[in-house]
């Protein structure tokens, strides 16, 4: 079965599989790294024009390393999951300083690096340096949980460990990068979550799911919970056409990220403006909205509070500053306050 079920893989991926992705032009380690940073969690077309921009101003580790937080986050804006940029930077930092730029090469030296998985170590050594190394992302946990029909949901620790001892019994020794990069492809293009085409598949004779279509049961999903339902109101301090934002704690959501001043009360309103020093002119509420996070919803209530002058103060503080609407900004911002800012500007 191991050798039929890996060729019958690597055929596929000759005739079929992804080779002109940016990241597998020119490959290096580097680039297979932050791909795969980027691509946890987010589709393949919303990544590209992310990596493109992002490989322009970061051309290669050391450049990443020197950079300022603030830059990085700014690239990263709309991708969401920013403990994902937070960690590539410490990451290289931590590879330009203490391993002179290059990549260790094992997957438990990999491992102890910031945001690096299993998985992601395993693509990094497959398909950076073309050495031998399982993977199990979430295309390949799909391909294998259907053909083997896995049952249960594999953020379960006894799926999980039964999805890498197949990923470790059927991964070859020879050619393991284009393997794993076909099984990522086949999971994205054929295999996927809806409307499976299974008849481009080259492994659907042997797809226990596929013969019993129960195609749909595989892999099992994650146990539903209501997500609870914070609320947060949205301090736009505003002067002429000036805004005040304050950087989030590096803990937290939008860690790092530039953003409005939050508070969730009337008097921690009140607070917030004499710890500023803002006399306020006027208020006007916009449109209250709501964004989801994997773990809870957050009901933001923006309001808009007119300043009659822009206090002295806060140039002594990092953590606080006025920006110009019109002007050209390398932070990092959360959706909502790229959309909010959008908002102001017209």
């Amino acid at each position: 079965m191991t050798q039929s079920f890996s060729s019958k893989i690597l055929e596929w991926y000759h005739k079929f599989g992804r080779k002109h992705l940016p990241w597998q032009q020119s490959k290096t380690p580097y680039k297979v790294w932050v791909s795969e940073i980027m691509l946890q969690q987010t589709q393949v077309t919303t990544v590209i024009p992310y990596f493109q921009r992002f490989m322009n101003s970061f051309p290669d580790i050391h450049t990443l390393a020197k950079a300022q937080q603030d830059h990085v986050l700014s690239l990263w804006t709309g991708l969401g999951y920013y403990a994902r940029a937070r960690n590539l930077h410490k990451t290289a930092q931590m590879i330009s300083q203490d391993f002179n730029g290059n990549f260790p090469s094992t997957v438990d030296a990999l491992e102890e690096l910031p945001g690096i998985g299993r998985s992601t170590a395993g693509a990094i050594l497959s398909l950076g340096h073309g050495l031998y190394a399982p993977i199990l992302d979430g295309n390949v946990k799909r391909v294998l949980a259907r053909h083997f029909a896995v049952d249960g949901w594999p953020g379960k620790t006894a799926v999980q460990k039964r999805l890498w001892e197949l990923s470790d019994e059927l991964t070859p020794r020879e050619e393991c990068g284009n393997y794993n990069q076909a099984m990522m492809d086949i999971g994205a293009t054929v295999c996927t979550r809806t409307k499976p085409e299974c008849h481009r598949c080259p492994i659907a004779a042997t797809c226990t799911a596929f013969a019993s279509n129960t195609i749909e049961l595989y892999p099992g999903k994650k146990p539903k919970k209501a997500k609870p339902i914070k609320s947060t109101q949205l301090l736009i301090i505003k002067c002429d056409n000036e805004v005040l934002l304050q950087k989030n704690p590096q803990q937290g959501i939008w860690g790092g990220l530039w953003g409005f001043p939050q508070a969730q009360t009337d008097t921690e309103v009140e607070i917030i403006l004499d710890t500023f020093s803002i006399a306020a002119e006027s208020t006007q509420s916009l449109t209250e909205f709501r964004h989801t996070f994997s773990h809870f919803h957050l009901d933001c209530f923006p309001v808009v509070i007119r300043a009659s002058k822009k206090p002295d103060s806060l140039s002594e503080s990092n953590n606080t500053m006025w920006v110009n609407l019109d002007s050209e900004q390398q932070l990092g911002f959360a959706a909502p306050t790229v959309k909010l800012l959008k908002e102001l500007n017209k």
